[in-house]
């Protein structure tokens, strides 16, 4: 008898592009995955098919997953991840070939999916159980576990449509990650909420796989893919260019991510907005100097379009994939471009030695993204002092170092 859970054959997916097009994402879609999911129906994807007004996000794709398989499925924004897992969770139907599942299925897609604004917590996890496949008896004996995992108990009764987007998150993958399913499919989820609830997520994943169930993840933070995959794909374009070890396609992945970096951002198609406004160029340098660890830094953006309101989000991302940490002009109160740049200073940059690259994302007074750009830029940071003390790079114990004095008590 096989052990084949997930059979994929030929799976192909087009949308049409022309009326969807005045669809754009708005900041919550992106901020939702991490500020980095953004949907794909937009007016660049049509000259990127050279005019035609289909866009196949998934071209003749095909693998098989085992039972108790563990499966990472990577790739850039546009890659297909998302319709793969939508596709197997029987959300969209395939425009031809075919998914065979063998098993009972919990899918977390996206923040929130199947929940009623208007309904309370309480009543959403039933309502949301039910989709899911469980029956009334069973989510009543798993209610108690759901909402301590979930963190919401003080607001259990309150409409859902008071919660924040974290809140809809922390409930959402609670009620999943208790359907007891025989596959998990988890889409970049998380990737948002605290570092304390993450944890929590992985340590679910972990015990769904280490009781020999199948689980499939879609994310960008390679660090958290590597800890829980023991296989991945890599897609891009819609199609497969390789299925094997985690370690070995993160690699792979993180080396075309830094050789994209290295063309022309102006002339960058890997991009994803309505495009108005772009991100032309990136520097980050040191005035006095090489960037270095404790030194002064300036990150400097060149973007061309109309001189308009809008909204400035950068992230740094270390070697493995991870956010470390952002800047927002929105908190800095920035809401008026008088120039062609963004600028921000650091006074004394914390980050240890190492390779680091940007994602950049600009947004518009209505919160229509207008550019986002994963791996815009990379830049290196040399050993330097912070407080006339060395700081160097310690590979395992983290990427940032903090100003700060040891004291012995006598």
């Amino acid at each position: 008898m096989t052990d084949t859970v997930i059979q994929a054959t030929n799976l192909s997916k087009a949308y049409r592009l022309g009326v969807a097009n005045n669809s754009f994402p708005t900041l919550r879609d992106t901020l939702a995955s991490g500020a980095r999911r953004i949907l794909h129906r937009q007016p660049v994807l049509g000259r990127r098919n050279n005019g035609d007004d289909q866009f196949w996000a998934l071209r003749d794709v095909s693998f098989e997953v085992r039972a108790g398989e563990v499966l990472a499925v990577i790739g850039p924004n546009g890659a297909g991840k998302s319709t793969i897992l939508k596709i197997l969770a029987q959300i969209v139907e395939p425009t031809s070939g075919r998914a065979t599942i063998r098993g009972r299925l919990g899918a977390l897609l996206e923040v929130g999916t199947g929940f009623h604004a208007e309904l309370t917590g309480r009543e959403n996890i039933y309502l949301n159980g039910a989709i899911l496949g469980m029956r009334r008896a069973e989510i009543r004996s798993k209610l108690d576990e759901i909402v301590d995992f979930s963190g919401v108990e003080p607001f259990l009764d309150t409409p859902v449509k008071r919660y924040s987007s974290g809140m809809y998150l922390r409930l959402a993958f609670a009620i999943a990650a208790h359907v007891d399913p025989d596959i998990l499919v988890v889409d970049e989820i998380l990737a948002v909420g605290d570092a304390a609830f993450q944890k929590k997520c992985i340590a679910k994943a972990e015990s769904v796989a280490e009781t020999g169930r199948t689980v499939l993840i879609a994310s960008h933070q390679m660090s958290v893919l590597q800890r829980l995959c023991n296989r991945a794909i890599l897609l891009d374009g819609g199609t497969i260019l390789a299925d094997g070890p985690t370690g070995d396609l993160v690699r792979n992945y993180l080396q075309t991510q830094e050789a994209q970096a290295s063309t022309d951002l102006s002339t960058r198609t890997t991009r994803t907005g309505r495009g108005r406004l772009r991100v032309v160029g990136i520097e980050v340098f040191n005035k006095k100097g090489p960037v270095a660890s404790g030194q002064p830094a300036v990150f400097r953006l060149q973007v061309d379009g109309p001189r308009e309101a809008a909204q400035c989000l950068v992230t740094i991302i270390d070697d493995l994939g991870d956010p470390v940490t952002s800047f927002d002009s929105l908190e800095h109160s920035l809401h008026d471009r008088q120039g062609d740049d963004y600028t921000v200073d650091v006074e004394s940059l914390m980050l240890r030695p190492g390779c680091y690259r940007i994602d950049v994302a600009l947004v518009a007074d209505d919160r229509v993204v207008e550019d986002h750009v994963e791996t815009a830029a990379m830049f290196d940071v040399m050993p330097g002092l912070l407080d006339d003390r060395p700081v160097t790079a310690q590979p395992g114990f983290g990427n940032v170092s903090f100003p700060h004095r040891w004291k012995v008590r006598r």
